[in-house]
């Protein structure tokens, strides 16, 4: 029976390890769905195909590669690769049961294990979110995030003339992924304007300076723009994507404060690709399945030491909301050291509290702002795996006279393909808001694909000798 089970090998998932075993855990698990760890941030080309530039695409490599060898070379710290977690179980007074799969996703022998923890924290990061138009289902419409794993894992660009649209400073990184793999930035395209980027930025600036790194990082971005003359333009957004068989070119429109596109400033830009991108959504299926309390957008409510409402679990990083690699890093510190049953570091609770108003400032400048859904028309295309248009969804909202998300869902088929409504589950419940009761598209049960066998077999394979 691990002390520690942690479910996640990003930024959070890592330090949230390394701290519990250095706080006294005698056995910790670390469950990681890609073949290593480091999650997102930390993407990289595997150990066959490695570059030995590879630091020179990441922010903080040299701190990843001591916290992976510090997992790997630690005899009390299992890190279990390729593993994904489909389920929790909750049971009273204890930590839930976590089963996996672990294996590659679409391999045919995975073999199922279960983890009885005495700790459990969830480090399980955010979706991307990425607001629907029309023409958004064409081929070469992507998210940034998608353009960003192709160049950092793949050093593969997603076109040769790229514009990057949407919202938050992720924009950056990806705009400087995919220069350097060859591609034509033409622009990137910023939703929020100028004043309520002073408004969120700007308000006591001199505080900035405590969060280390972040201006510079900032500063080495603008000089990629700057350098590659890539223009810039704040208050717009990507209304439209057009093209027969695949993207030819996009409409940017101008966009007052709350997002709603201004008639008559729409232009077309010729591009083969597009990346759009509108924050991050956390990742709370498992937390959900736990039985863990969420707050606003989504996120999971914490105390100051990174506890939740269900006895035994934690979470950590963008699941708690979304503030970046290192104040993920700072909350797991936090949360490891107190699911080992000690005490954080006083210098990683500083940390979290200066990273945290970070975060307050992401949201203030950069969150999804209301008159979005002006760009959607009824026959703008919401749920991509079902081809479920916004007028579709109005209509069964109308027609049935329900107020459910779980009827709406079986009506229209909205977020029952195969992504199980990650992409399109927060589109739908803002388009619905005022007719939806209170509810979350990212109640799933089952949280990632599995064949029918793999389940019928769960209890007569899983490795029961890790419970009681």
């Amino acid at each position: 029976m691990p002390d520690v089970v942690v479910v996640g090998g990003g930024p959070a998932g890592m330090a949230t390890a390394l701290a519990a075993r250095r706080t006294g855990a005698q056995r910790v698990v670390l469950i990681e769905a890609g073949d290593d760890v480091g999650g997102q941030y930390w993407r990289h080309l595997p150990a066959r195909r490695s570059d030995p530039d590879e630091g020179e695409w990441h922010h903080g490599w040299r701190r990843f590669l001591d916290l992976r060898a510090a997992l790997l070379r630690d005899p009390g710290c299992e890190v279990v690769t390729n593993a994904h977690v489909w389920s929790v179980d909750r049971r009273d007074g204890r930590p839930p049961l976590v089963h996996a799969l672990v294996g590659e996703a679409d391999g045919q022998s995975r073999a199922a294990r279960t983890f009885d923890p005495g700790a459990l924290v969830l480090a399980t990061g955010a979706h991307e979110r990425t607001l629907p138009f029309p023409g958004w289902d064409l081929p070469g419409v992507y998210t940034a995030g998608a353009a960003q794993a192709l160049a950092k894992g793949e050093r593969v660009a997603v076109g040769r003339r790229v514009l990057v649209a949407g919202s938050g400073p992720f924009l950056l990184p990806a705009v400087a992924g995919l220069i350097r793999v060859g591609a034509q930035v033409v622009g990137v395209v910023e939703a929020s304007g100028p004043a309520r980027l002073a408004k969120g930025w700007g308000a006591k600036p001199w505080r900035l300076t405590a969060t280390g790194g972040k201006a510079v990082e900032l500063a080495g971005y603008l000089r990629v723009l700057a350098a590659h003359r890539v223009p810039c333009r704040l208050g717009a957004g990507v209304v439209a994507a057009h093209g027969a068989d695949r993207v030819e070119s996009v409409t940017v429109a101008r966009l007052t404060p709350d997002w709603s596109p201004v008639p008559g400033t729409g232009r077309r830009v010729e591009v083969d690709a597009v990346c759009v991108s509108h924050g991050f959504v956390p990742r709370a299926e498992l937390a959900i399945a736990a039985g863990c309390a969420l707050g606003g957008g989504g996120a999971v409510e914490v105390d100051d030491r990174q506890r939740t409402s269900v006895p035994g679990v934690l979470t950590a990083g963008e699941l708690t909301g979304i503030g970046g690699a290192d104040l993920a890093l700072a909350e797991g510190l936090v949360a490891g050291a107190v699911a080992a049953g000690g005490e954080p570091a006083p210098a990683a609770l500083r940390r979290r509290t200066v990273l945290r108003g970070f975060a307050t400032r992401i949201d203030a400048a950069h969150a999804v702002r209301p008159g979005w859904r002006s760009w959607v028309d009824d026959a703008t295309v919401v749920c991509r795996c079902e081809d479920v248009t916004a007028g579709a969804l109005r209509r069964a909202a109308e027609t049935t006279g329900s107020r459910g998300l779980r009827s709406l869902k079986l009506t229209t088929r909205a977020g029952l393909g195969l992504c199980q409504g990650r992409t399109c589950g927060p589109a739908v419940e803002d388009l619905l808001t005022g007719v939806l009761d209170p509810g979350r598209t990212a109640h799933r049960p089952v949280a990632v694909p599995l064949r029918l066998g793999e389940l019928a077999d769960h209890g007569r394979t899983s490795n029961r000798e890790d419970v009681p």
